[in-house]
């Protein structure tokens, strides 16, 4: 009923993000080299983050619907039993929440962007400095 999409799937669209990620600090660098590659990496970027955040807001609404639905959240505050549907639907989210790999696009965003940043001030330094 509820299943989650295959593991090379979800690593496929992990390493899509992480992709997208560094196409999108490395636009930041090859701004000082080759605007032919700054336009490259935009697009790299650009449809690597369409694809991967697309996926997740699919997840997302798969998730909060299926929570909706089933009245989850109401049945658990108010102690009342689950159905199977109800706990097949509950594994489905957790095991969805407890294998993601979106935490690790996370710090992935986190480190390209701040050695971006990095690399962007220091070279703005060099320049003030000539």
């Amino acid at each position: 009923m509820y299943q989650l999409h295959k593991t090379s799937y979800r690593i496929l669209i992990f390493v899509v993000g992480v992709i997208a990620t560094i196409a999108y600090r490395l636009v930041i660098i090859l701004n000082y080299y080759s605007s032919f590659w700054v336009e490259v990496s935009w697009y790299i970027g650009t449809i690597g983050f369409i694809w991967y955040f697309g996926h997740r807001w699919r997840i997302e609404g798969r998730r909060e619907k299926l929570i909706d639905e089933l009245g989850l959240v109401k049945k658990i505050e108010n102690g009342k039993t689950l159905n199977a549907d109800d706990k097949t639907a509950l594994v489905y989210i957790l095991k969805g929440l407890s294998t993601s790999l979106a935490k690790w696009n996370y710090i992935a965003i986190f480190l390209f962007s701040f050695l971006a940043i990095a690399y962007a001030v220091y070279m703005d330094l060099l320049n003030i400095l000539k």
